[in-house]
């Protein structure tokens, strides 16, 4: 468990290395997942100890935004002043997401009628 736990905390501190270096402005710990989905893709799935610590990392993700929830309500001030643009935000990219998923689905769907699957 401690080498599954110092690999999980390798890659996130890797990602931030890289966010910091480059100013991506991506968070750290994400790019830590994508650098170890890139590993995991070219030299195969995790050991059973690592896939096991990351299930029980997962049991308690709810925990993990506490602190992003905290942060929320020490800002409210700021998201009063600019609820406005918030919501427009949100509402746009929502219907974005929505536009991209319903196009890329139909045309898989078409790629799939034209190999003759039903």
């Amino acid at each position: 468990m401690v080498r599954a736990l110092t690999i999980l905390v390798l890659y996130q501190l890797i990602g931030t290395v890289l966010q910091q270096g480059t100013g991506l402005p991506v968070p750290g710990a994400v790019i830590g997942l994508v650098l170890a989905l890139g590993w995991f893709l070219k030299f195969g799935p995790p050991g059973d100890d690592l896939r096991l610590t990351a299930q029980g990392l997962l049991k308690y993700l709810g925990l993990l935004f506490v602190p992003a929830g905290v942060g929320v309500v020490n800002q409210l001030g700021m998201l009063r002043q600019n609820a406005v643009a918030i919501l427009i935000a949100i509402g746009v990219s929502t219907a974005l997401g929505l536009l991209v998923t319903g196009v890329t689905m139909q045309w898989f769907l078409s790629k799939r009628e034209a190999k003759g699957h039903a």
